[in-house]
């Protein structure tokens, strides 16, 4: 077969714009396809709007205490066209990262139009043919919008359209309490809204209970209120929704975000007919990232497996890399770690509590630090939450962050997890004060205390001193 690129990757999100990007910068010729928006979810309907959002929402909330630490401010006046111009503006002084310009000006040829998979090594798109030995899938996903009666008959928010709402809702109804949903709760109650959570199970099931409880009291608080229970239908027209819950009282509102979580994007393109295999969501795909046909790989939301940006960037990296120099690449997910933007945020790298205890059992321990003995956390006013370090032995397994910024201190745990560092090393270095990084150095050294200040080392100690007593 005589090929036309190198590699043909289907897709410009966070993970086919890795992989194309690192191809091309290699000096592979690269066929980068697009279908619908250069930069993907992330930058026009997910990461991006919705932490320029949540940004809005936090002056708001600062403004909404009035006097706080001897300084008063007026209420706050919120417009929401100012809100959605903040956050179109975001997005405009982003997206020139992804653009067509700046991945043609890699090497890449960016081909704009719906692919369509001919071949385990073709493409066809806008009536060309293309050709390459390897095929990288980056189609990402959708939401995943459950079969609840009634739903399909009204008009329902979910990412893909929150962000474009010409006024804000006087009482949204959220279905589904996972990181969107209690990103957009907190967020759009702060904007002055009405907000209702209903969700069938744990809220934030996949996160540590200790950390969720925190950002759980801390909605409540703020007026979020929360419905446990299934929704089993629902009725309304525009500008009012009324949700049926299992064992509780009805739920009205005027606008119903479905936040259920995400389903991968895998027809439309081909792959039924090429007979690319399917796991619980999305292609099935081995540790390096391939598919049933190993000349494609499947990166990202579209493949079975965790759903983040970060990975598919990861994944996007590692299939780059194991194209350009021809060596098997495998995914590394042992310090895995995510962030739910809420105030205060939720983070985790590693092993949940739960987690390594169902792994380990009582092999494990926990040492916890909370940000009330944080004498920045203390200064700032801003005592909420905790860490929790998971152990084996002195082996970090995990970390569990709950409090303000709470995703900037998990980077030195990725160094421990993978034995990159350790946390005797984290627990003896220098830490700029005052910082809520120093929490992490406080865990750390609360790992190695007992062995420290303890046993042998005591006696030594003792030894010394006796010795110098006498010889001095």
């Amino acid at each position: 077969m005589e090929f036309t690129h190198d590699v043909i990757v289907i897709g410009a999100g966070a993970g086919g714009l890795t992989a194309a990007g690192g191809c091309a910068l290699f000096g592979l010729k690269v066929a980068l396809i697009e279908g619908h928006r250069m930069g993907g979810e992330c930058l026009n309907n997910g990461c991006v709007p919705s932490k320029a959002l949540i940004a809005a929402a936090r002056r708001a909330a600062v403004a909404r205490e009035e006097t706080r630490f001897g300084v008063t401010l007026a209420e706050p006046q919120i417009e929401w066209a100012g809100v959605r111009a903040h956050v179109r503006q975001a997005i405009a002084d982003i997206e020139h990262h992804d653009s067509v310009e700046t991945f043609e000006a890699m090497g890449c040829e960016v081909v704009l139009g719906r692919a369509r998979l001919t071949g385990k090594h073709s493409v066809e798109v806008g009536g060309r043919a293309l050709r390459a030995p390897r095929i990288v899938l980056a189609t990402g996903s959708e939401p995943l919008v459950p079969p609840i009666p009634g739903l399909a008959d009204i008009p329902y928010l979910t990412n893909e359209n929150l962000f474009e709402l010409g006024e804000r809702p006087d009482h949204l109804v959220v279905i589904g309490g996972g990181a969107i949903g209690m990103e957009m709760a907190q967020a759009f109650r702060r904007l002055g809204s009405a907000v209702t959570v209903i969700e069938s199970g744990r809220v934030m099931s996949r996160d540590d209970p200790d950390s969720v409880a925190v950002i759980v009291d801390v909605l409540r608080e703020e007026g979020v209120r929360f419905v446990r229970g299934k929704a089993l239908r629902v009725e309304g027209e525009g500008g009012s929704v009324q949700v049926y819950v299992e064992g509780e009282k009805p739920v009205a509102g005027t606008h119903l975000l479905v936040a259920t979580g995400r389903k991968a994007r895998v027809s439309g393109f081909g792959a039924e007919e090429l007979g690319l295999a399917l796991g619980q969501n999305g292609f099935a795909v081995d540790a390096r990232r391939r598919t049933s046909v190993p000349s494609i790989y499947a990166i990202g939301d579209c493949r079975d497996g965790i759903r983040l940006t970060h990975v598919s960037g990861y994944e996007g990296s590692n299939v780059a890399l194991e194209i350009v120099t021809g060596l098997p690449t495998k995914v590394d997910y042992s310090a895995l770690p995510w962030c739910t933007y809420t105030e205060p945020e939720v983070a985790q790298i590693g092993l949940t509590e739960t987690q390594a205890r169902e792994q380990h059992g009582e092999a494990i321990t926990v040492v916890r630090e909370e940000f009330g003995e944080n004498e920045r956390a203390v200064a700032d006013g801003a005592c909420a939450g905790h860490m929790k370090m998971i152990l084996k032995g002195k082996k970090v397994l995990g970390v569990s962050v709950v409090g303000a910024q709470a995703g900037e201190l998990l980077l030195p745990f990725a160094q421990s997890i993978t034995g990159k560092s350790s946390t005797f090393a984290l627990g003896s270095a220098i830490v700029a004060y005052p910082t809520r990084s120093e929490i992490s150095k406080a865990a750390a050294f609360s790992a190695w205390e007992p062995t420290v200040f303890g046993g042998l080392p005591k006696k030594y100690a003792a030894l010394v001193a006796r010795l110098r007593r006498r010889f001095a």
